[in-house]
């Protein structure tokens, strides 16, 4: 607690002050008023008696043993007067022996009583107004810093995409505050490789966005010279250790995408791990390191995947899988993978997860830090892996106009014949041939959840609309690949009531009835059934 700084060593009364002699020189004039600048703890004894006993108090007269005592002893003080505004002790007005030698008289006392219940609240006000003003420059400054960090990390995110022929390339950030400390970037190696990266500071503000800066440079640098992902990070790490500031230190995660065998070599320095969304499930991409900028000469694990047509990869920050809902639990990465194996990828992952995450947290949800999304899909292929027999006339241009992931729950057959009949119902299809397809379409999902995903709810049923100039196709994949594609055996009657034939069969002769063509792959690990109806006329 800050004392007032004025204190005056000697005081005087006009009416008492006496007139020089003749032959005496002038008394030299008296000094100003001397600052004792002198701050007293809350919890000083004297604070403490003074907060309770308001009025003049004799210095030498206090018995008490504290820093300010001795403070106001050495200074000279002899009246100490507290100025107290609301029950709180704001400052003191200290005095010291008077220039005529005099004691302070009663009245003297009670004067100065009177001026500090005076000049305590005008005291008050005016510290208040310092205090404002302090603050009111303090948010000035602030204000600044964030403009300045703002302008650094605007000017160093992305401004665009990559454009790439194969794969589609989508991002989202979002800052918790005026300034994040995540960052992403694209680099373009050469005509065949990409590098991607994704990293997160821990701090906010400008020393945040300075570090961010800095990563980004040595990162862009260091990638220019080193072909290995790990062996940037290594540089990185040691150019950016002796400088960073303390109790800072960087994630990131570094990958380049080979252009034309979808191979993504990656490295990461204590980053999220990503996932890879794939036909069978969601896979961590995996690969340990430590932070960047926390210890020198650190090594950083290497790995590679091979990304498959329709495959995406998922780069994220922490703040999605960090983020709590009203009752506290928190989103968390096996719910994070598990929402990724819902969708069937691409760029609508990104609005799918934002979307999920909303209703996670709820509408009063306050942002616990940044969020960043980085997507990236290969794209399908779209000539011999569709339907038809490989030749070129079979295998002319199919494209692939949607693709859904159905919950393997009984029931949810009727939600993909729906969702097949919206996709359907603009391509020309002819009513008889559309409902047919409807009706396989149920049909060949629900053998697809029953014996391909047994009923399990996690393990969706993929499927995937094609069309090309001629044809409308239907592709319904399970994870049942193990089980063999059956022929579609004619059915008797009689020989199934005599128990010669068995009581099922009837789905997939059924099924094969109603469209023009079925085809059955199976490649050990999932299980296909491709529906093919042709525009036009039917026969």
């Amino acid at each position: 607690m800050a004392s007032i700084k004025n204190f005056w060593r000697k005081t005087t009364n006009n009416s008492e002050q006496e007139e020089p002699a003749e032959d005496q020189l002038p008394l030299e004039p008296a000094a100003p008023a001397a600052m004792l600048d002198l701050d007293i703890a809350g919890n000083d004894p004297l604070a403490i008696y003074l907060q309770s006993n308001p009025g003049v108090v004799e210095v030498s007269k206090l018995l008490i043993d504290s820093p300010a005592v001795r403070a106001l002893r050495d200074s000279g003080a002899r009246l100490v007067v507290p100025l107290v505004s609301q029950g709180e002790l704001i400052g003191l007005i200290n005095l010291g022996p008077r220039l005529s030698e005099q004691e302070y008289s009663a009245d003297d006392r009670k004067l100065l009583n009177d001026l500090a219940s005076q000049a305590a609240p005008a005291v008050r006000v005016a510290q208040l107004a310092r205090q404002q003003q302090a603050e009111a420059r303090e948010r000035e400054r602030l204000e600044q810093e964030l403009q300045v960090a703002r302008l650094i990390q605007q000017t160093l995110l992305p401004q665009s995409l990559p454009d790439l022929t194969d794969y589609e390339v989508g991002a989202y950030y979002q800052p918790a505050r005026e300034v994040g400390g995540d960052f992403y970037d694209f680099i373009y190696l050469d005509e065949n490789r990409v590098g991607f990266i994704i990293g997160d500071v821990t701090d906010k503000g400008v020393p945040a966005a300075l570090v961010m800066a800095t990563t980004r440079t040595l990162l862009r640098a260091a990638a220019e010279r080193l072909e290995s992902p790990g062996k940037v990070l290594e540089r990185v790490n040691d150019l950016l250790y002796p400088d960073i500031p303390a109790r800072m230190f960087v994630t990131c995660l570094y990958a380049i995408l080979d252009l034309k065998s979808g191979d993504l070599q990656y490295a990461n320095a204590g980053h999220d791990l990503p996932f890879l969304r794939h036909e069978v499930g969601v896979d961590e991409l995996r690969a340990t390191g430590m932070p960047l900028g926390l210890m020198p000469g650190m090594d950083y694990e290497e790995k590679q995947v091979t990304i498959g047509p329709g495959e995406t990869v998922l780069l994220y920050s922490d703040g999605l899988a960090e983020a709590h809902a009203p009752d506290g639990d928190m989103y968390g990465f096996p719910r994070l993978q598990q929402t990724i194996g819902q969708h069937s990828g691409g760029l609508e992952l990104i609005d799918y997860l934002l979307d999920h995450l909303a209703g996670f947290t709820g509408p009063e949800w306050v942002q616990e830090d940044d969020v960043t999304l980085v997507t990236l899909q290969r794209k399908h292929n779209i000539t011999a892996d569709k339907p038809g027999d490989g030749n070129s006339a079979e295998a002319a241009k199919w494209l692939t106009v949607a693709e859904l992931l159905i919950p393997s729950q009984p029931g949810n057959e009727r939600e993909a014949m729906e969702e097949v009949a919206k996709i359907c119902a603009t391509m020309a299809l002819p009513a008889d041939r559309f409902e047919k397809l409807k009706t396989a379409v149920a049909e060949a999902t629900m053998n697809a959840m029953e014996h391909g995903n047994k009923y399990q709810a996690e393990v969706p049923v993929q499927i995937e609309v094609l069309k090309k100039e001629t044809a409308v196709a239907v592709r319904i994949s399970d994870q049942g690949g193990g089980r063999p594609a059956k022929e579609t055996e004619l059915p008797d009657l009689e020989a199934k009531l005599a128990g010669q034939q068995s009581p099922r069969g009837w789905g997939l002769f059924l099924i094969k009835n109603m469209v023009d063509e079925m085809n059955i792959t199976e490649n050990g690990t999932v299980h296909t059934v491709e529906l093919v109806v042709n525009l036009g006329e039917g026969e």
